[in-house]
């Protein structure tokens, strides 16, 4: 054998990971903040997102998409890692993933790229994070996945604008709030994302790319420039629809109003926004939260038209999602973290050159934790062995397919909802349990569960269910502790400082005004 084969062998071994991760596609990955079903691509008669139907025409929109959780950190941390809260009993906003036995050595998405040879660049919301108070702007980030990453590794959000005395809208809490403000886009918070994801996406270099762009609105407060406001006139606002009796059908458990420590209930804030009784207040949120669509539509717009002058769009994967739904009145309720379809179904579009078919459309019922599994597919790659979650690349080549698939969120512990092809199934720890015909009933305003008539479609969804419940780590299930540090921050020392606590509600600190999420 000549003695340089074995010097061969091992240049082959480093050079070939290399060649083939350089004839990667590469990944534009956009996350937007609270973003419920409110978009044109899902039909939304109000909604003005042009960016949104835009993309839409591109690739695929999933129309019975849904979040792993409704709170912020369960979700987002169950999409990056591709762990179920079910499975990991991460509920709420406090727990810090990567303080986590069993959790924080857990290979995340962009981690994954990183390795695998991947330019890896992020900028705002992608883990958790919130502008509700200043140490929560540092979210529970992976420093390990990134090349780059704004405003900083440590920090994912930037400094925000809004009004001199909150709240604005003169309400009961801080954070639920809306108020035009008088600045530029680019002022914004999102808009500083923007404009440096927009850099990275234009700079020039050879190798695949992950391109990361968190969207913080319509996350709540909201506050955006008058002109997306004007895009709404109060007068033309249509409230959603609603019943008088929608709660009499369902069980304590299900209408608790569980709510992060010190908010309000989200009963409580519908009660508020009903004493107006010219219905005006309500006509103002939700203007408000469609003016902030519109502008996290915006942004979208400036990123996908970056991607366009790169010259590296026929070779992108774009991924949109958002981390879960929001209510503005239904159930006689606001916010999220309800098991109705207003907190979990969400907007979900992905574009691949040369797999999807551009303005194609799927009803199949899938989760965002479907994520990591269809990147790595789309990119030739193994996911990791812990990844739950199933690929959808059969889907996205071939939209008529039906396959034997249902997608499952949930709330806390033994809370969680199924949701199939026509049906939808709740089930809560007391045992009660609800059941809606979403072709007929698209509103969810006729539980069908205790109907014999109805009783194969709840065995069959039940089937779904998770086989594993792990118990619930951290503060309350729809909140957390409010101080967020970056992993291992301590208040002399900073990041990179001593350990947090063991049980992940983050290191003890000032408080934040509110939950983060």
């Amino acid at each position: 054998m000549s003695p340089n084969r074995p010097l061969i062998a091992l240049a082959v071994l480093i050079i070939l990971p290399l060649i083939q991760a350089n004839n990667r596609r590469d990944i534009l990955f956009i996350a937007i903040d609270d973003l419920n079903d409110w978009v044109g691509p899902l039909g939304h008669s109000q909604a003005k997102t042009p960016h949104m139907d835009r993309l839409a025409e591109r690739g695929m929109v999933f129309t019975n998409a849904h979040s792993p959780s409704m709170v912020c950190n369960p979700s987002r941390t169950a999409i990056m890692l591709g762990l179920h809260p079910s499975t990991t009993g991460i509920f709420g906003n406090g727990p810090d993933w990567r303080t986590i036995e069993g959790v924080k050595n857990k290979v995340s998405i962009p981690r994954f790229f990183k390795e695998a040879g991947y330019q890896t660049f992020g900028a705002g919301k992608i883990f958790h994070a919130s502008t509700f108070a200043p140490m929560s702007f540092y979210g529970y980030n992976d420093p390990n996945g990134w090349d780059a990453f704004f405003p900083s590794l440590d920090r994912q959000l930037p400094d925000e604008i809004g009004p001199y005395e909150r709240p604005a809208n003169g309400g009961p809490e801080r954070n639920f709030d809306w108020s035009p403000v008088a600045a530029l886009d680019s002022a914004i918070g999102d808009g500083q994302v923007v404009s440096w994801s927009i850099e990275k996406i234009l700079a020039q270099g050879e190798g695949p790319r992950f391109n990361a762009v968190g969207i913080y609105r319509p996350h709540e407060p909201w506050y955006v420039p008058q002109t997306y406001f004007d895009l709404y006139p109060l007068e033309e606002i249509q409230l959603p629809p609603v019943i008088a009796d929608d709660l009499d059908d369902v069980s304590e458990a299900a209408k608790s109003g569980r709510r992060p420590p010190s908010r309000i209930s989200p009963y409580d804030l519908h009660k508020w926004v009903l004493e107006d009784e010219t219905m005006n207040r309500w006509r103002e949120g939700v203007q408000a939260y469609l003016a902030s669509i519109s502008f996290s539509d915006t942004m979208l717009g400036l990123v996908l038209d970056a991607l366009e002058q790169s010259g590296r769009s026929d070779n992108t994967i774009i991924v949109l999602w958002s981390d879960h739904g929001f209510h503005l009145g239904e159930k006689g309720r606001w916010r999220k973290a309800s098991l109705w379809s207003e907190s979990h179904r969400i907007p979900f579009i992905i574009a691949a050159p040369g797999i999807t078919t551009p303005g194609s459309v799927s009803n199949s019922p899938v989760s965002t934790l479907d994520i990591y599994s269809t990147l790595a597919e789309l990119t030739e790659m193994e996911a990791p062995t812990h990844v739950q979650g199933t690929s959808l690349v059969p889907i996205l080549k071939d939209p008529s397919k039906r396959p034997n698939r249902a997608a499952v969120s949930t709330s806390a512990f033994k809370t969680h909802v199924v949701s199939g092809q026509r049906f939808r199934y709740l089930v809560y720890p007391d045992g009660s349990e609800e059941l809606y015909d979403i072709e007929a009933d698209p509103h969810e305003w006729r539980n069908l569960a205790s109907d014999p008539a109805y009783a194969e479609y709840k065995t069959k969804l039940s089937q779904w269910l998770p086989k594993q419940n792990a118990p619930q780590i951290g503060g309350p299930p729809t909140g957390g502790r409010g101080g967020q540090r970056p992993a291992g921050a301590h208040p002399e020392t900073g990041p990179r400082g001593g350990g947090g606590r063991p049980d992940g509600e983050g290191p003890r600190g000032p408080r934040a005004g509110g939950p983060q999420g």
